[in-house]
């Protein structure tokens, strides 16, 4: 079936809803900010503890890991998700939601070829593209320095 960009558009505006914008985005900024600010929690507790600035990010990142794995076992993750979309999916909230979701969605397939493998399709994605990048941006930097 061909059809033209004019037909696609009219029949993907009359299957897809449209977005209300003006709730979704207060929304995502709201919670995506609630997040950060709630890291910068976290960073100012460590910090406080006597924690160096490099040891306290890094404890900040497994913290916010934690929650974000935390809330997508209790199935709290998509809901919110949805509500906000990027305000959760940004953050590392986001990656950490990735990873959780296909490896508890496959878990009764087994460990090895359920939570295993699929634990890393959504995120593995971006691991893969990720690291390329940074190896390709790694050598540029090498060769013009």
């Amino acid at each position: 079936m061909r059809m033209s960009n004019e037909e696609y558009k009219k029949l993907y505006e009359g299957i897809s809803p449209p977005s209300p914008s003006y709730k979704n985005i207060p929304f995502a900024f709201l919670i995506g900010g609630g997040i950060c600010a709630l890291a910068q929690f976290f960073k100012n507790l460590y910090l406080g503890m006597g924690y160096a600035e490099s040891q306290a990010g890094s404890m900040v990142s497994m913290t916010v890991i934690f929650i974000g794995v935390l809330l997508t076992g209790l199935g709290w993750f998509g809901p919110i998700a949805k509500r906000a979309g990027a305000g959760t999916l940004v953050p590392i909230t986001g990656f950490a939601n990735s990873v959780a979701a296909p490896a508890l969605e496959f878990k009764t397939e087994g460990v090895i070829l359920g939570t295993c493998v699929k634990m890393f399709s959504i995120a593995g994605p971006v691991l893969v593209f990720g690291i390329s990048a940074s190896v390709v941006y790694g050598l540029i930097y090498y060769f013009i320095s």
